[in-house]
């Protein structure tokens, strides 16, 4: 009889729904309220045990309410675009040639191709190119007016513009790939130089 009464002991134990576990359960008089209102008494609560007192409580904050966060300089978004911050991107600089300094550039050349002839040293140099400036402020085409055959010098042969840096005109060193940084002559894939 006693082992009878261990097995029915061990299968009650056994059979104590999981959910009570983990739930809060109602206790006393409220237990027995419960089970006679409850359509299923052994469905759980939904009633969480919390080992721990929460402050503030779950839902107790209006969900409207923000708290903004205030890092200066960081939070300024007026100073601190996006686009600024953005380091795995690599924006492209932008570059702006305006009109007078495509009328210096004609007249006296670029730092690394001057025009020696033309290009004065010292103060007489700096007053010459502010004056460049003047002139082309009033634009390129009162440039061309005056200096008719000035563009010609950036002309090439045959006075052809200069070809772009992927173009290679006859007789200049191509770039050669390696046969290793190929896919090679079997791989259906083609490789642009």
């Amino acid at each position: 009889m006693v082992g009878s009464l261990e097995k029915v002991a061990a299968s009650a134990s056994a059979r104590v729904a999981h959910y009570k576990k983990y739930t809060v359960q109602p206790t006393g008089i409220y237990k027995r309220i419960n089970d006679f209102f409850a359509i299923d008494p052994k469905r759980s609560t939904g009633i969480p045990l919390n080992p721990q007192f929460r402050l503030p409580t779950p839902g107790g904050n209006d969900p409207k309410l923000y708290d903004d966060p205030v890092t200066v300089p960081a939070a300024d978004l007026a100073e601190n675009p996006y686009w600024k911050r953005d380091v795995r991107r690599s924006y492209p600089k932008l570059s702006v040639v305006r009109q007078p300094d495509v009328v210096a550039l004609l007249t006296v050349g670029s730092a690394k191709t001057p025009k020696e002839d033309v290009l004065q040293i010292g103060d007489a140099g700096n007053k010459q190119l502010v004056a460049l400036k003047e002139e082309g402020e009033k634009g390129l085409s009162a440039f061309f007016e005056k200096n008719q055959k000035a563009g010609l010098s950036v002309l090439g042969p045959n006075g052809l513009p200069p070809l772009p840096g992927s173009r290679h005109p006859a007789g200049s060193k191509r770039y050669e790939m390696l046969e290793e940084q190929t896919y090679g002559p079997n791989y259906p894939c083609r490789t642009f130089q």
